[in-house]
């Protein structure tokens, strides 16, 4: 054996410790892979004792949620602000020295306190011998043949993660506000009838906001025929739900990192991450309008759009907490029975409180019956009254779910003390919205109420001035250093960030796909439509416009207008090309065409459309239209409603395509934006082009009318013909023909009208009611056509009428 003297066993065993303290170092500030039986995880090493999924796009462990407060949590590793997706013990955080989490040699994964408690567990009965991360976010524990024993998607909190089932034994919860991570009161489930639906479920009330709780099942395009409730969101960003309920990303595709959310405000948001700068986009939301939240403003507070969300105090009322709007607003009185001289109807248009009624009266009644019904009953805080068709009375026992539309046809009137001193006013926009008003806005996790407080006024103006100055700074300096490269307005540019939403195409990507255009499944004024196939074996319909310059504001018109809907019945875009001259938009496949091909062609008796279709496509258009005029945030007129723009899928479920001559409006109910130019196609155009009126939704309504007719009579009534020497349109002699029957009453009046391919069998009921709306909605004077939110609830009233003639009726 070599001899070795002191100083060198010295020297080798500071090496041997220097080297084994690195490797210990490098050691702990490592990601693990997976927790082993008898391993932990510290809380005092939160930032270094973790799980990370092999990918590196999830990591799990402690998260702190507050002051000297941790959860066990699993969360996007790039994500700007940490997008918490699932927590084992969000109510019941533990503190930040001596928790831990302990992976036991019985196999159970465990969370303790600092005082040795176990706050949380996972209760295995089968042995796990290591936790690990997947790639899909989902935590498991793993057995010795590698079999999964238990898995954190089983019990999500709010957040669904593509590939996480959602079923009859899970929910999503909310949590309780902006910042706080315990559970909220908001809920998306499957029901007991097997439908899924946003619910809030508070310490006061349980309410039911979503889908419209108005309409019926099948009204809401829903149905209860599955006892298996189960709803997935897939990797390409389309969720699919047993009860029918779909719906699809705005960036569909894959590669994108996505989750859907239950947010703290209400509202159920799909986000797409971009992972550049690691911030969220909503690509897919439930509540177009956010007022219709369930609870949103608290009790008595009312939701208006001025035009973005806010929460106010009606008159007599004020904010119970200056920073919490959940908690509503309380009365400036004291709230008893009072003798009936002793109050006063304060009148607030267009504004209702869902919900809460002691009693309605839906015959024939007078306003002032109405008034006095409340006045006589002491529980009685204010009556609805509403008048469409029939006068309703609605007394209301409690104010919640409060909301201002100028789509609203009711008012509603609170019953205050008489000495109570209010401000008269007529506009609710006005009334409602005073010195306690708040602002919704929408941020990447949701909404955030913003208060008037002072002193963050003064410090974010400071910091914004600042910001602003460094931004103009830098963006000058940029502009000096590329601007002989690029043009000074580039139309490219305004692209990248008009349409950012939308993945972007090449145009040798599109070539590509349609074959080189091989397959044209459509032409029109604007160009062609091609039958194409993307790499993810999606099938496209890809619009190639013509001339760069003619079609430049049809080709902004559309996608900036599909930036802003998402409906069931309207078509939907997944993407485009702007590519020199080159300008393509590419959008979902609807299988069977137009409705124009089913109508009016005689080449192939299959496609001959039967009465039940007939209904369901005049149903779900005019809904399409109802929520461009009456939904949408912004107003939308279509400007080309016709046959040709109506597409079916494979269940005959009709789509609203084409908006390149869409228009839209942040201001509903004004007259329209002024037009460079007559939009529509001849026969469909309402008289008010030609007039020169301001254009409004109801150059939509008349387009409908039209087509309802034709689909009630299976011919074109846009075409023209000759009557006694004079040339009138089909549509002209229709209407003559229809009045003069419906005068001269007679028997039979509709069988002669409806298509007689259908050889009788039909809905009298419906077909009378289609007919009376078709003539309604194509009345010269506008103001005598109906809403397209009206046509809707007219159709709706007779959606599920029992009677169904197989024969012609007598």
């Amino acid at each position: 054996m070599t001899n070795v003297n002191p100083p060198q066993i010295i020297i080798l065993s500071l090496g041997f410790i220097a080297i084994f303290s690195f490797h210990s170092s490098l050691a702990s500030s490592t990601p693990w892979v997976y927790l082993s039986k008898g391993s932990s995880m510290s809380v005092e090493n939160y930032a270094s004792d973790v799980l990370t999924s092999p990918d590196k796009t999830f990591t799990c462990g402690f998260y702190q949620v507050g002051t000297n407060a941790f959860s066990f949590s699993i969360w996007f590793t790039n994500s700007a602000d940490k997008a918490v997706v699932w927590m084992a013990n969000r109510d019941r955080p533990v503190n930040g020295r001596h928790s831990r989490v302990l992976l036991r040699r019985d196999g159970t994964l465990v969370l303790t306190d600092a005082d040795g408690s176990i706050v949380w567990s996972t209760n295995t009965t089968f042995v796990g011998d290591k936790a690990q991360l997947l790639n899909t976010g989902n935590l498991v524990l793993k057995d010795s043949s590698g079999n999964i024993t238990w898995q954190s998607f089983d019990s999500p909190t709010d957040t669904l993660l593509p590939l996480q089932p959602l079923n009859k034994k899970t929910r999503l919860i909310s949590s309780k506000g902006n910042g706080a991570y315990s559970s909220g009161y908001y809920n998306f489930y499957f029901d007991n009838d097997n439908i899924l639906k946003l619910m809030y479920d508070g310490p006061e009330i349980s309410s039911l906001y979503w889908p419209n709780p108005e309409l019926s099942i099948y009204g809401n395009s829903r149905t209860n025929y599955n006892s298996t409730r189960f709803a997935v969101l897939d990797e390409v960003g389309k969720f699919l739900g047993s009860d029918t309920m779909e719906f699809s990303a705005t960036d569909l595709g894959s590669g994108i990192k996505r989750r859907l959310t239950m947010d703290y405000d209400g509202n159920l948001r799909l986000y797409s991450l971009n992972e550049s700068n690691g911030s969220w986009k909503i690509s897919w939301e439930a509540m177009q309008q956010q007022c219709n939240v369930s609870r949103l403003c608290g009790r008595n507070g009312i939701c208006v759009y001025t035009p973005m969300p806010r929460c106010s105090c009606p008159p007599g009322y004020e904010k119970t907490n200056p920073n919490d709007w959940s908690e509503g607003c309380k009365p400036k009185f004291n709230q008893t029975c009072h003798h009936p001289e002793e109050v006063k109807f304060v009148e607030l248009p267009h504004t209702d409180f869902y919900g809460f009624d002691i009693r309605t009266k839906t015959e024939f009644i007078p306003l002032e019956s109405c008034r006095n019904l409340c006045m006589q009953i002491c529980s009685c805080v204010a009556f609805t009254y509403r008048i469409s068709g029939e006068q309703y009375c609605f007394l209301k026992s409690a104010l919640y779910n409060g909301y201002t539309s100028p789509a609203f046809p009711a008012t509603i009137y609170l019953k205050l003390p008489k000495n109570l001193e209010t401000s008269p006013t007529s506009d609710p926009s006005y009334s409602v919205c005073g010195s306690g008003e708040t602002e919704i806005s929408v941020g990447s996790s949701g909404i955030f109420h913003s208060e008037s407080k002072a002193k963050w006024v003064y410090l974010y103006s400071f910091a914004l001035s600042i910001g602003a100055i460094e931004a103009f700074l830098f963006a000058s300096g940029w502009c000096c250093l590329f601007r002989r490269d690029r043009e000074p307005t580039s139309t490219e540019d305004g692209y990248r960030v008009m349409f950012s939403q939308f993945r972007r195409f090449t145009y040798s990507e599109l070539k590509k796909a349609t074959k080189k255009f091989r397959e044209e499944l459509g032409r029109g004024g604007s160009g062609a439509v091609y039958k194409g196939g993307l790499e993810d074996n999606r099938v496209v319909a890809v619009k190639k416009l013509g001339d760069v310059i003619q079609v430049e504001e049809e080709f902004r018109a559309e996608v900036s207008t599909f930036g802003r809907i998402n409906h069931i019945n309207l078509v939907r875009m997944w993407g485009f090309c702007s590519e020199r001259n080159h300008r393509l938009l590419v959008y979902e496949y609807v299988e069977n065409g137009s409705l124009d091909k089913h109508l009016f062609s005689n080449a192939n008796s299959n496609q001959l459309l039967n009465w039940k279709e007939r209904f369901g496509i005049a149903l779900g258009t005019a809904k399409g239209l109802a929520y461009l005029h009456h939904e949408c945030l912004e107003w939308v007129i279509h400007c080309d409603v016709k046959p040709e723009n109506i597409l079916l899928d494979s269940n005959l479920v009709p789509k609203i395509a084409d908006f390149g001559l869409a228009k839209f409006s942040p201001e509903r109910g004004r007259t329209g934006p002024e037009l460079s130019r007559i939009r529509g196609t001849k026969g469909y155009m309402a008289p008010d082009w030609a007039l020169n009126l301001p254009i409004t939704a109801k150059v939509d309504v008349y387009s409908y009318g039209v087509v309802l007719l034709e689909i009630v009579q299976g011919i074109r009534l846009s075409n023209w013909v000759v009557v006694d020497g004079e040339e009138i349109s089909e549509l002209t002699r229709f209407l003559r023909m229809v009045k003069k029957k419906m005068e001269d009453e007679e028997e039979e009046w509709i069988e002669n009208i409806v298509d007689p391919r259908l050889n009788g069998q039909f809905n009298k009921k419906q077909a009378v009611v289609m007919i009376k709306i078709g003539i309604s909605c194509v009345e010269e004077d506008r103001s005598k056509r109906l809403t397209m939110d009206m046509v809707v609830e007219s159709l709706l009233e007779c959606a599920d009428d029992p009677e169904f003639n197989t024969a012609n009726v007598p």
